[in-house]
């Protein structure tokens, strides 16, 4: 039964640590503002469910992503031909396959070795093509790889998760979920945000920036639209005013990718809410050109097909500095500067599912989740207490440094408290003290068998603890299954009931021995009786 001085001092150690990081649970907002900035502040965070908030499940249009990339490949196999002086026929893209014919024999060699060339070959597998060509005289056929098809959903469900999240950061959210489903969706929890349709809004805008010319030689409301242009919506935040429709070049002036920055603000003489852009050296460049070249003439300013506004250029504009005004309110521009700082989307979100939690709810079932914790742990405490006597009470300090523990470390992790994690807990509770009773079950199986007071808590505690280890390891490896498994809250159960195991161990095993050691060393008691 002796514990050396480094087991003493470590097992201190990790309880008084956890008691300091666990502390800010406890505490209110104005008592935590209290603390010196070197004491632990962080709190194990609230879920949707607990606090209230939006949820929403959005599905990555990886079909657009495909016929995007694939019209793209036809557009430089275009302008490859007719810089070659190619004639073709039959240029078109459908499904995933793109088909070319090229009608002179004498020229499909060439074009052979033109649609090679700009027919990339993927990062993730050197020497394979994007596309498979398959030739049959003069047609061309590109059909995209199964491998491409595979990396470029990987990527753009990645990257699309990243402007998620940089999109929700910047709306000054606390602690949003993010999280993919299966290999074309990503679940987003945002708890504390009580207006869906506005994250849905900022969600289900690619923010696909671009600059145009507008062409005021043709009349937008003509069924005829002229070669190269397109008629886009004109922005207006009345939702029931007449659509107002602007005719627009097709080719981009400035491309929204030249961006590095966006901010919202006010023009100082009308006072009207504004964004300011700001572009990196090339799209500079190319913003001053444009002006230079263009003054008199008007320039669109659009977003998603849709154009923002339709400024007339009135002088050149050096410098890449340039900003948006039109129909905005303030929260209108923070969420315009917001996307454009964020970056686009590489393909569409739409919304497949979404809800709204009440911040009723979450109080009712926090009120729910406090009134089983405490009840279950006042249960156990009585049953310990009754079955054990003293060593009931040891059990029952164990388990309360056990509970304090595990809110410390989730709060070290950053980890979301949801019902499911609360669940979670009261399960920890009761699987605590299974391996107290274990330790004292074989104490009272060695005092039968004829084992002094020291001889027979140091078999009990040496002897249990084996058993103790192989229970754990079972639960330990169905935690582990449940989190690869499965997600969202269940993956915090998971999460809870794997650190609640690890810490009632080492309570049950370092915490409980220590208590009885001094107990015992204290009140050097000439009967056990437990």
């Amino acid at each position: 039964m002796h514990i050396s001085k480094w087991a003493k001092a470590l097992t201190l150690l990790v309880v008084l640590g956890g008691l300091l990081i666990g502390l800010p649970n406890a505490l209110s907002d104005r008592a935590l503002a209290r603390l010196p900035s070197w004491f632990p502040h962080d709190r194990v965070n609230l879920g949707l469910d607990l606090q209230g908030g939006s949820y929403l499940l959005e599905q990555v249009d990886i079909a657009q992503v495909r016929k995007d990339r694939g019209e793209n490949l036809l557009g430089d196999i275009r302008d490859a031909f007719r810089k070659a002086n190619i004639p073709a026929s039959d240029m078109g893209f459908q499904g995933d396959t793109v088909t070319v014919r090229v009608a002179d024999p004498g020229l499909r060699d060439g074009a052979a070795r033109l649609i090679d060339g700009v027919n990339p070959e993927m990062q993730t597998s050197v020497g394979a093509k994007d596309y498979e060509v398959t030739r049959q005289g003069g047609l061309f056929t590109l059909r995209m790889s199964d491998a491409y098809k595979t990396a470029t959903q990987r990527q753009v469900l990645a990257q699309s998760m990243v402007v998620v999240r940089r999109r929700i950061d910047a709306m000054g959210v606390r602690e949003p979920d993010i999280s993919p489903q299966g290999t074309d969706r990503i679940a987003v929890q945002v708890p504390g945000l009580q207006d869906p349709e506005r994250l849905k809004e900022l969600l289900g805008k690619t923010a696909k920036m671009s600059f145009h010319l507008v062409d005021d030689n043709a009349d937008p409301n003509n069924p005829t639209v002229p070669v190269g242009d397109q008629v886009l919506p004109l922005y207006n935040k009345n939702k029931n005013a007449p659509v107002e429709k602007v005719l627009v070049q097709r080719r981009i002036m400035v491309s929204g990718e030249r961006l590095t920055s966006a901010a919202a603000g006010f023009d100082q003489q009308t006072g009207q809410p504004i964004v300011s852009l700001h572009f990196d050296s090339v799209g500079a460049r190319e913003f001053a050109d444009m002006t230079r070249d263009n003054i008199n003439h008007r320039f669109a300013v659009v977003l998603d097909n849709q154009v923002l506004t339709d400024p007339n250029i009135q002088q050149t504009i050096p410098g890449g500095n340039g900003q948006i005004s039109g129909s905005f309110t303030p929260q209108s521009a923070n969420d315009l500067a917001v996307l454009l700082n964020a970056g686009a989307l590489p393909a569409p979100l739409l919304p497949v599912e979404e809800n709204t939690v009440g911040a009723e709810l979450g109080q009712d079932s926090i009120k729910a989740g406090r009134v089983s914790t405490v009840s279950g742990l006042a249960l156990v405490g009585v049953f310990m207490t009754g079955r054990y006597g003293l060593f009931g009470l040891f059990a029952n300090v164990a388990l309360i440094v056990n509970i304090v523990l595990l809110l410390a470390a989730l709060s070290l992790l950053g980890a979301t408290l949801t019902l499911p994690g609360i669940a979670g807990i009261v399960l920890t509770m009761g699987m605590a003290v299974d391996a107290n009773v274990l330790i004292y079950e074989r104490i009272r199986e060695e005092q039968r068998n004829g084992r002094g007071i020291w001889a027979a808590v140091d078999v009990g505690f040496k002897r249990a603890t084996a058993t103790i280890i192989d229970a754990n390891m079972t639960h330990v490896i169905a935690a582990m299954i449940l989190f690869e498994l499965a997600s969202g809250p269940v993956q915090g159960f998971a999460v809870t009931l794997l650190i609640g195991i690890l810490s009632s161990f080492f309570t049950a095993v370092m915490v409980t021995r220590l208590m009885v050691v001094m107990w015992l060393n204290a009140a050097k008691p000439k009967k056990l009786v437990i």
